[in-house]
């Protein structure tokens, strides 16, 4: 008799291979996120055409969330500071604004594809993939195979709309792409030393921790999200992650989303797929609706108030402005704020209105429609 152990050997063999070959072959095509979604569609595409189940640790799912929540933390530099000191109230505005567009958008298609609210509501929050799929699971009647579908469906949407209309329909090269380019120059010349790489990994490690200890909404990646941005913002310089693990951190989270979607509880696939891709037109075009109002109101390019409201993530958004001479850091400022707001506000107002599951390790999906 194998032990539990060894029968999850080859299935966890042919999960690490199937997500290298999905990584390898979007990155050769040149999509973005390659090591994230190419597992993530390869993955999927096993499960839909061979009769072998995969496997993959929870302590991998949890080391790629810290390694993308340390670098989404290194972002928030003291430039980035400033401008949300004096943008403060626009970018709260506009986030609200965005979320409740995106909650108007859930309940049209609660109604016409027949799905539950919490799980339109999940489906078509503006937040990063990662963090909606994880949050998810915490929510009472969501499902977080859909939940996972509709912002896979919403991010490829926005990830490929955006950049493109921003590069050739609003990019004026007004603007110069400092902030993150720069910081990140300043970080690298700084961070030298095991020593000084070593407390920088006991002080993620102890924050980390105490978000988890204080159930923090998706601590893996909000603590060390805190820590990073804590230590940039003192003046700390913490290592930037080196590629590789950037690239190691988003093959581990696409396998499990990939995982996390299972085609026995997607039957209604062929519904949700036009609902999503709806869902994600409509919120790309009231983005830029609100663009439109903030290029107005502020001396900021449509270019770089696009990409500040658009819901997409940081990483995606502020390469775009580096690409295009946008404001970056003033990019990453209201990127990083949405994170924020959605990270520790909207989990508050789900839970209140929805409730909480008892134990997000033992929660079953729930069926799609009503």
């Amino acid at each position: 008799m194998k032990s539990p152990e060894k029968k999850k050997v080859l299935p966890f063999i042919q999960a690490l291979l199937c997500g290298l070959a999905g990584g390898a072959v979007f990155a050769w095509i040149g999509l973005p996120l390659a090591w994230m979604l190419g597992p993530l569609t390869a993955v999927i595409i096993w499960n839909l055409f061979v009769k072998r189940e995969l496997y993959w640790p929870k302590s991998f799912k949890n080391g790629g969330q810290m390694l993308l929540g340390y670098g989404m933390g290194l972002a928030f530099t003291a430039e980035s500071a400033k401008q949300i000191a004096g943008q403060l109230p626009t970018m709260t505005i506009s986030t609200i604004l965005m979320i409740a567009g995106g909650l108007g958008i859930a309940m049209i298609a609660s109604k016409l594809a027949g799905m539950n609210t919490p799980t339109a509501v999940m489906g078509t929050t503006p937040g990063g993939l990662s963090q909606m799929t994880m949050l998810s699971e915490e929510i009472r009647g969501a499902d977080p195979a859909v939940v996972t579908f509709m912002q896979t469906v919403r991010m490829l949407t926005v990830t490929f709309m955006v950049p493109m209309l921003s590069t050739y329909a609003f990019s004026d090269g007004a603007v110069s792409a400092t902030g993150l380019q720069s910081s990140g120059a300043a970080v690298q010349a700084g961070a030298a030393g095991l020593l000084h790489i070593a407390a920088t990994i006991v002080i993620v490690t102890i924050i980390t921790l105490c978000a988890l200890r204080f159930r923090f909404p998706t601590p893996w990646i909000l603590g060390p999200l805190i820590a990073a941005a804590v230590l940039t913002v003192s003046g700390f310089a913490p290592p930037h992650l080196p590629p590789i693990l950037t690239i190691i951190a988003q093959l581990f989270l696409g396998v499990y989303l990939g995982l996390s979607i299972r085609p026995g509880l997607l039957k209604s696939w062929k519904t949700l797929l036009p609902f999503s891709l709806l869902t994600g037109l409509l919120m790309v075009g009231f983005a830029l609706f609100l663009a439109w109002m903030m290029h107005r109101i502020h001396p900021m390019s449509l270019a770089t108030a696009f990409l500040c409201v658009a819901p997409g993530g940081l990483p995606e958004m502020g390469v775009t402005a580096q690409e295009i001479d946008a404001d970056v850091s003033l990019v990453a400022a209201y990127q990083l704020f949405r994170v924020l707001f959605i990270l520790f506000i909207v989990p508050v107002m789900l839970r209140l209105v929805f409730g909480r599951h008892d134990s997000v390790d033992t929660y079953k999906p729930s069926m799609t429609t009503k």
